[in-house]
């Protein structure tokens, strides 16, 4: 939060030249893209509270609150001061009132809670805005709403649990979930020796009656360890299998379930992501014994959907810090945005910005769609994937080039861009990293092939609009109906997937403006290798203009 009124004549010289505090942000109503698409979406109805919503989280106090809760890390309590086991991790007051905000405005619960159509829509740019500001937070509340799906599936543990679920109201103490407002999910899969490879898991379970399992063994990555439950996978004798893993046991007793240490990661610091032993630890089966991947893998698919949004969500925040920073600093007698290249550095990450926010708004719109519709649940299925693959590449790279427009104020710690910067490789590691979603994309188009058709006629919709898109949907088609060394080639296909259908839908839904610099600059022979590359042509003021029109 800015200090007020700072000294700026000081005994040897004159503060001048500086860049105002970005403070009061409107991160809804000033994202044109953003709100078109929660229109175009069916969630007109959630426009009033995510305006609200982005308020908040733009104000002075919402920005800090994001800086504060980085600043003081979890700290994980394995022990009371009597030496008892409780295996519990502090957050700071700013983790929880970030939290507080986000679950108690609906964010993990609005898709579910409303009858009205968009409500994947609103959860979508509920965590698009709030990851602009902290995404350490947006990890619980992303899984506790992937969890209801899974729950649904399973109606003895849907009436145990989706009502906390659901309760839009963050109660962040330790207690059996009875005695709480409201509860969180987590989730647990990877281990030390398998990775992405679950099905190399050695932990065990066996039946102690009544549906009730004992867990042993280990995992290596498990995020939000405070939720109140966590699917997780284990070997029964049937094969891997799911389990709901409660933190207490219905006799209000402590569920073991021994916090090893905390990992020191990259980013996403104010998010606390732990080693877990599991000894004697109660689960309850969720579907059939061995069919656990499958189990699992409904939940694994809504959470995809958030990792799509937070990628389009730091390029967006990345975008407006760069270009705040221009129209207020000065340099070889200008404003940086009056300089031509600068323009096109800005407008060319503006484009890309925007290409990536439709894009996930496309996605979230499939997951409305997908319960009444077989046509949109198999074609989000791959859209999902091939979003969430490119979005991931290209979110390091955005952001490192909009800190790069601030010049040495962006490379410390008091601007937000090496928080950001260290925050965007994650959701290309989370829930599979690039080679395994570009192979799972091949296996939705091998175990689907109506998948396939409803993406290329998903393009086609756009056809005829802009010649060079028409050009990437045939040279798409044709390396389609290529079958040789598929594996191989799967990124250059997943990569093309992902541009051909950001274009398109930037030249149904985008200003002519901003479709054709796309165009040109991704799809185009003109194309060039790095931001700043767009053609003379391209209208570079009006792009960032449109995004950014404070």
């Amino acid at each position: 939060m800015a200090a007020r009124e700072p000294l700026r004549s000081l005994p040897t010289h004159a503060v001048e030249n500086q860049v105002p505090p970005l403070e009061d942000l409107d991160l809804f109503g000033a994202d044109a893209a953003l709100v078109a698409g929660v229109e175009r979406g069916g969630a007109s109805w959630a426009c009033d509270q995510l305006r609200t919503f982005g308020e908040r989280l733009g104000s002075a106090h919402g920005i800090e609150l994001g800086y504060a809760a980085n600043r003081h890390r979890p700290e994980l309590r394995t022990f009371d001061r009597h030496g008892q086991r409780i295996d519990e991790v502090e957050y700071h007051p700013a983790y929880h009132e970030l939290m507080r905000l986000g679950i108690d405005s609906g964010m993990p619960s609005i898709a579910w809670t409303e009858s009205r159509p968009g409500g994947h829509v609103a959860h979508v740019a509920m965590t698009y805005l709030l990851s602009q500001i902290e995404a350490g937070v947006v990890c619980p509340m992303t899984m506790t709403y992937a969890v209801v799906p899974v729950l649904r599936r399973h109606s003895d543990a849907a009436a145990e649990w989706e009502k906390g679920v659901l309760a839009a109201s963050y109660d962040g103490r330790c207690l059996p979930p009875a005695e709480k407002s409201g509860l969180t999910f987590g989730m647990a899969m990877t281990e030390k020796q398998g990775g992405s490879d679950v099905r190399a898991n050695s932990t065990r379970a066996h039946s102690i009656g009544g549906g009730v399992y004992e867990l042993r063994g280990h995992k290596w990555f498990c995020s939000a360890p405070m939720s109140d439950a966590f699917l997780t996978l284990a070997y029964t004798e049937r094969g891997l299998s799911c389990f709901l893993v409660p933190r207490w046991r219905p006799d209000g007793s402590r569920n073991p379930f021994y916090l090893q240490r905390l990992k020191d990661k990259l980013g996403n610091t104010s998010n606390a992501s732990s080693e877990v032993e599991y000894d004697g630890t109660w689960g309850w089966l969720l579907g059939e014994e061995g069919g656990g991947v499958r189990t699992i893998l409904e939940m694994v698919h809504h959470t995809r959907n958030d990792t799509v949004a937070a990628p389009a969500a730091f390029m967006r925040m990345a975008l407006v810090q760069a270009i705040h920073h221009a129209r207020h600093r000065s340099a070889f007698g200008k404003r940086l945005a009056e300089q031509p290249l600068m323009q096109n550095v800005l407008a060319d990450l503006a484009i890309e910005s925007e290409a990536a926010t439709i894009l996930s708004i496309r996605i979230a719109q499939g997951f409305d769609a997908s319960a009444g519709s077989d046509e949109e649940r198999a074609f989000t299925r791959i859209a999902t994937a091939v979003a969430k693959y490119w979005l991931n590449k290209r979110a390091p790279g955005h952001v490192v080039e909009a800190l790069e427009c601030l010049g040495g104020a962006g490379y410390v710690e008091e601007s937000m861009m090496p928080r950001l910067y260290r925050e965007a490789p994650l959701n290309g590691i989370w829930e599979g990293s690039g080679n395994v979603i570009c192979l799972d994309v091949l296996r939705a188009m091998g175990r689907e092939p109506r998948a396939l058709e409803l993406f290329v006629a998903e393009l086609n919709t756009a056809r005829g609009s802009d010649g060079r898109l028409d050009a990437a949907i045939d040279r798409l088609e044709i390396e389609f109906r290529d079958p040789a060394d598929l594996e191989l080639r799967a990124r250059r296909l997943t990569e093309a997937m992902a541009l051909t259908l950001q274009a398109s839908l930037l030249v149904r839904y985008a200003p002519s403006f901003v479709a054709d610099a796309f165009c040109s600059a991704r799809l185009g022979e003109e194309a060039g290798r790095v931001y700043g590359t767009l053609a003379p042509s391209v209208a570079s003021s009006e792009i960032v203009s449109r995004a950014w029109p404070v």
